[in-house]
């Protein structure tokens, strides 16, 4: 794993593009995106690990709050279960192919397991991701949110129901915290392989992400039609992950909102 200083970073860039870029004159060199949610944001197939292919365009903040060329996982170990292949990487490799300009910056903050109640305003995993967007907003542009969750809200009919009230409540409370109304948001529908004895509410939770995208200005929602699970009815293939990041920069790259 590469780990690099902000400046070696800027170096890199400097020697990509031809051009010479020093840290503190320009704020706008970085594209930063936020990857929030649980364990199919983290990924947990991990048998493409080892084929990775680095970018120097694509860097991720570890949780030193450092910079390092992002190579998964790129979320941490919570609990007992290893974190794979996610989909913010391969959603950064095709944002470049479509056209981004600039690098991009990841910064993940989803936790496996997670429920909607510890991400609404006050609840620790919203209190921590808040710190991480604005330390990661010193060194660029927040461009974005990138959000799937709603397994661990699909058991109970009650957590179902309120859904897509807690959700679009907790949008607008994170664009009002970081002074950004039109903040870009984009929702990953959950695989439609969900075990229904485990997860008997899950389509109500479909159908809540879908209305709570189409609710509000500049969030688009992102079907997961097609895509496969790794062996066990609950988390995505490292390829249908992979096909995830990429709808994911489709929806996001062709998003018009203010900054």
């Amino acid at each position: 794993m590469k780990y690099l200083k902000l400046s070696t970073v800027i170096a890199l860039f400097s020697l990509l593009n031809a051009c010479s870029v020093q840290y503190g004159q320009d704020r706008q060199q970085m594209d930063i995106y936020i990857l929030m949610g649980q364990s199919n944001m983290v990924g947990r197939d991990t048998a493409t690990l080892s084929l990775q292919v680095d970018d120097n365009r694509i860097l991720a903040l570890n949780e030193q709050d450092f910079w390092q060329v992002a190579r998964d996982p790129i979320h941490k170990k919570t609990g007992r279960t290893e974190p794979g292949i996610g989909p913010g990487i391969p959603f950064a490799r095709t944002m470049l192919d479509l056209g981004n300009s600039a690098p991009i910056g990841l910064v993940p903050t989803a936790v496996g397991g997670s429920s909607l109640r510890r991400w609404v305003k006050g609840g620790g995993l919203y209190v921590a991701a808040l710190e991480r967007i604005r330390q990661a907003g010193k060194h660029g542009r927040i461009k974005g949110v990138l959000w799937h969750q709603g397994e661990s809200d699909s058991d109970k009919q009650i957590n179902a129901e309120t859904h897509g009230t807690r959700l679009t409540g907790m949008f607008k409370d994170l664009r009002a915290d970081l002074g950004m109304p039109e903040l870009p948001i984009v929702v990953g529908e959950m695989g439609y392989f969900l075990e229904p004895e485990k997860f008997p509410f899950a389509s109500e939770v479909r159908n809540a992400l879908r209305t709570a995208a189409e609710a509000l200005q500049c969030v688009k929602f992102v079907d997961a039609k097609g895509l496969d699970h790794k062996g066990d009815q609950l988390h995505f293939s490292a390829s249908s992950t992979v096909e995830l990041g990429e709808r994911f920069a489709r929806a996001m790259f062709t998003m018009q909102c203010g900054e």
